[in-house]
């Protein structure tokens, strides 16, 4: 253990141990705090990781660092981080400070230029973000806001919105959920098992329809009424 202690050289296998050691000890720590991606880090979670990047980057880099110290630090910044996270869930004042309201930037097809200079957002990429959604003219927004997670939501007003077979009266088939139960020719059990087929059944059908056997299929999925979807590899 002594690849744990500063030293004033480490051989080729301490570091190696250190760097297993502190992928194995960074990733409890990310499971643990539940980030999510990047593009839906709140405020409190982008610091925590920079923190947190920086905290294990020394002592993978310098002999002279311990492992130890930076460990210690780790934990007690995810204490304070699910302490925040707790207070975020309990108090408004807090979820406010952290996270910030939505902020409008479109209403009633009107672009509003004092809140794109406080979410400090250009015309153009307010209209990259539009175009993303397909929006070609902003007379057609009700409402665009700025997220706390920098994403920009938006509304079309109802005769901009596209027709929906409610509107044309035209009755649907019942929502059936597709489970995918065979992943590059291996069955994945913990899916199977959430659907009313067992692996005797999945194996006949492959044979009887698409004359292949588990290890020929790329993607199997199974909807609710038991119909059987089926991407070979070959």
């Amino acid at each position: 253990m002594d690849f744990f202690h500063g030293q004033e050289s480490l051989t080729a296998i301490q570091w190696g141990l250190r760097a297993v050691v502190g992928f194995f000890f960074l990733f409890i720590i990310v499971k643990v705090m539940g980030l999510r991606s990047i593009s839906q880090l709140r405020l409190l979670d982008y610091a925590m990781a920079i923190l947190i990047g920086n905290i294990i980057a020394h002592p993978l880099s310098d002999e002279g660092l311990g492992l130890m110290g930076s460990f210690i630090t780790m934990t007690v910044l995810v204490i304070l981080y699910t302490i925040g996270t707790f207070l975020t869930l309990k108090s408004l004042p807090f979820r406010h400070f952290i996270a910030h309201s939505p902020i409008p930037l479109v209403k009633e097809g009107q672009i509003i230029v004092k809140n794109l200079r406080k979410a400090r957002i250009s015309v153009d990429d307010l209209l990259s973000e539009l175009r993303k959604e397909k929006i070609d003219d902003i007379k057609k927004v009700a409402l665009a806001n700025w997220e706390p997670d920098g994403t920009i939501t938006s509304f079309l007003f109802p005769e901009h919105q596209p027709v929906t077979k409610k509107d044309l009266q035209i009755t649907s088939e019942p929502f059936s959920f597709t489970t995918v139960v065979v992943k590059e020719g291996k069955i994945d059990y913990k899916e199977l098992n959430k659907t009313s087929i067992d692996e005797n059944w999945l194996k006949v059908e492959l044979s009887a329809t698409y004359h292949a056997e588990i290890e020929d299929v790329l993607i199997a999925s199974i909807d609710q009424n038991k119909k059987l979807k089926v991407f070979l590899s070959k």
